[in-house]
């Protein structure tokens, strides 16, 4: 089990896919138990970005960008304009104190990791390869504008008049 650990880790995609994955969990598991909520969409970010990392490592770049672009840039800061518009109260509830809670907790997710490490460790899968693409964004860009050319355009019209509803939203509660 050692070997195929030592295996995994000698490839630095490997490598960079374990760290993206860390770091992607780990940001949804902060993302769950901050308190304030402009550290939550910190850790929502981070865990964005390292989804695009993950992409990279699966060279889908394109997705990756589009990833970078639209969740990490344009969600999270939507997200802390939102809640720099709205009012928020001062003092946070206190959560009662149960001990167990928290190492039942951790034994649970120790024994589903170890659980899912077994699990991959001893299935034996079939190795193959996949046929290499030319240039998957020339692809997309040449689907995106010729077969889906209306959707793309109804999605822009949707996110523009969604853009202008939230601005005259927060105009009226400003009044």
């Amino acid at each position: 089990m050692v070997s195929n650990i030592s295996a995994f880790l000698s490839n630095g995609e490997n490598v960079a896919f374990f760290i993206c994955a860390l770091l992607a969990i780990g940001g949804a598991i902060f993302m769950i138990n901050f308190t304030r909520v402009v550290h939550m969409v910190l850790a929502l970010a981070m865990t964005f970005v390292s989804l695009a990392g993950l992409y990279v490592v699966l060279r889908a770049e394109f997705v990756a960008v589009v990833q970078i672009l639209i969740y990490a840039g344009a969600i999270s800061i939507l997200m802390i304009f939102g809640i720099m518009m709205t009012k928020h109260k001062g003092d946070i509830e206190e959560e009662p104190n149960r001990p167990w809670h928290n190492g039942l907790l951790f034994v649970g997710a120790a024994g589903l990791f170890g659980l899912i490490f077994y699990c991959i460790q001893t299935t034996q899968l079939q190795s193959g390869e996949l046929p290499e693409m030319a240039d998957n964004t020339l692809e997309i860009g040449k689907q995106l504008f010729s077969l889906h050319v209306i959707p793309f355009e109804l999605m822009s019209v949707l996110l523009t008049v969604a853009f202008i509803g939230a601005i005259v939203v927060a105009k009226k509660e400003e009044d």
